[in-house]
């Protein structure tokens, strides 16, 4: 995620990113800075309990001030870059899983209230 935040925020590109689906608060602080974040209610309250300093480790001037060289693609292109990278297309994979499931459930959930 790091790595896409300091693109769009190097190349001024207008859009929110957003981390999830944080296993520790590790992961969180990692980020820190980012536009949004979804966390967890037990997360939260790790967070909340800890007196450690939160620093910002995402920051759009400091991802400004990067040599970055931009990139396009075509949907061929994004599609060998997307397989290529196993970590995204595993995630993407996973969390399109979960949001059928989650749909599903929802949809049982509507009919038996119906």
């Amino acid at each position: 995620m790091r790595a896409i935040y300091n693109h769009y925020k190097h190349f001024g590109i207008r859009t929110e990113v957003m981390g999830a689906s944080f296993r520790n608060v590790g992961q969180i602080i990692a980020l820190a800075g980012s536009d949004l974040l979804t966390i967890a209610p037990e997360l939260l309250a790790k967070l909340a309990e800890s007196n450690e300093p939160v620093t910002r480790a995402l920051d759009p001037q400091a991802a400004s001030e990067l040599e970055l060289t931009a990139v396009s693609y075509d949907e061929a292109g994004f599609r060998y870059a997307l397989n290529a990278d196993a970590m995204a297309t595993e995630k993407l994979a996973e969390g399109i899983r979960a949001f059928a499931a989650d749909a599903a459930k929802l949809e049982q959930m509507m009919l038996a209230s119906a």
